[in-house]
């Protein structure tokens, strides 16, 4: 919670009454190293949970950076006008269900979608990850490929549409004859002979990339600089244009598709105003210098958001069970609909005082009582203050 909320040791102690030296102990040898373990644990903890399961089924995911003000120097930070200082980049990948899987620190400058497949393949947790979504910046016209030969789907919310160049297998006649409306925006024709050729080199990068021989984020910028003259880069980038052109179409005729796509990359959103929220110390600037402590940082943030979705959705879980025994009409396919990421519910500045005996008295089976209701003459529901 120190690195969370960005108060740091010193001032965590005065606040937890726990001495400066038992919080930099712990730091030192048990922090650093198991946070990515950790976050795991309660990815998994969240995906079993029968409520998680209704936002999704764990199958796809979307990414999306943040950018956080920086204060000192910093190796990573850079100045950017259109943030009003020196910044750095917060690179997430949220899931369906609301959790957080894949954090990294990035130069906020840099192409976002160089970084898209890396915690994809590293990906550790439970999760079935299969189908990504990102926004324009994201999705580079490499990752269309390298998605595809890795056994993913790249689905990004794409702009300017008109401006991309679709293929087609035939001619132009013929294409237009078979798709009147659609057929003027198939301008190029699909080079089948240089994908034959090139299959088995394009299956060796889709499996150095599986396999770890090398990052998705090296390969990424490797190919997308690389020479016209490489015949591998030519048949790569034929086999991406391709993919593109799938989801092109199928984003322009398919509106539950389009909104689909909308509505997960809303979820991290979300997700990153209750970061900013959670990381409020110090105006919510990055005070530490080095990459490393920056990482470190970065993911205690992620857990403590993880913890905050896993204890709302806990708790939805239990009220909607209560409401159920008290016959009250919940219908399963509003429950989608229910969003873990608000935070209208924790408390962020202030003094708390907490009776821990009381409270350890008030639980039954590990768990808080829920607050009572009151269901007036129109049948709404209010939580009553105990």
């Amino acid at each position: 919670m120190a690195g969370a909320t960005n108060l740091g040791l010193t001032r965590m102690s005065e606040a937890c009454g726990v001495s400066y030296d038992t919080l930099a102990w712990t730091q030192e040898w048990y922090v650093r190293e198991t946070l990515r373990e950790a976050n795991t644990v309660l990815v998994n903890h969240h995906y079993k949970l029968e409520l998680a399961k209704k936002f999704g089924g764990g199958t796809m995911s979307s990414s999306d950076g943040q950018c956080i003000p920086v204060r000192g120097k910093s190796l990573t930070a850079r100045d950017m006008t259109i943030h009003g200082g020196r910044v750095l980049s917060t690179y997430t990948h949220v899931s369906d269900q609301w959790s957080t899987y894949g954090t990294k620190q990035i130069v906020p400058t840099t192409r976002e979608g160089h970084y898209t497949l890396d915690e994809m393949l590293g990906n550790a947790t439970d999760l079935p990850i299969h189908e990504h979504a990102t926004d324009t910046h994201g999705a580079t016209l490499v990752n269309f490929g390298l998605f595809d030969l890795v056994g993913k789907v790249l689905t990004p919310r794409m702009r300017d549409l008109g401006r991309i160049t679709m293929l087609r297998v035939d001619t132009p006649a013929a294409t237009n004859a078979l798709y009147p409306h659609a057929g003027p925006l198939l301008a190029d024709r699909w080079n089948e002979d240089l994908i034959c050729e090139c299959y088995p080199d394009l299956l060796r990068v889709g499996g150095s990339l599986k396999f770890g021989e090398a990052t998705a984020s090296l390969i990424v910028g490797k190919w997308s600089a690389a020479s016209r003259q490489n015949t591998l880069a030519a048949a790569l980038k034929e086999w991406r244009r391709m993919r593109r052109t799938i989801h092109a179409a199928r984003y322009l005729s398919d509106p539950v598709y389009r909104r689909k796509i909308s509505r997960q990359l809303n979820k991290g959103e979300s997700l990153h105003a209750l970061c900013r929220d959670l990381h409020y110390a110090q105006q919510g600037t990055i005070v530490r210098p080095h990459l490393q402590d920056q990482t470190e940082q970065a993911w205690c943030v992620t857990i403590l958001t993880n913890a905050v979705i896993t204890w709302t959705t806990e708790y939805y879980g239990m009220a909607i069970k209560e409401l159920r025994v008290q016959v009250r009409e919940v219908p399963d396919e509003l429950l989608s609909f229910i969003a873990p990421g608000h935070r209208e519910n924790i408390d962020f500045f202030g003094f708390i005082e907490v009776d821990i005996e009381a409270e350890l008295g008030k639980l039954d089976d590990g768990w808080r009582p829920l607050r009572p209701t009151l269901v007036n003459e129109s049948g709404t529901t209010f939580l009553i203050n105990p």
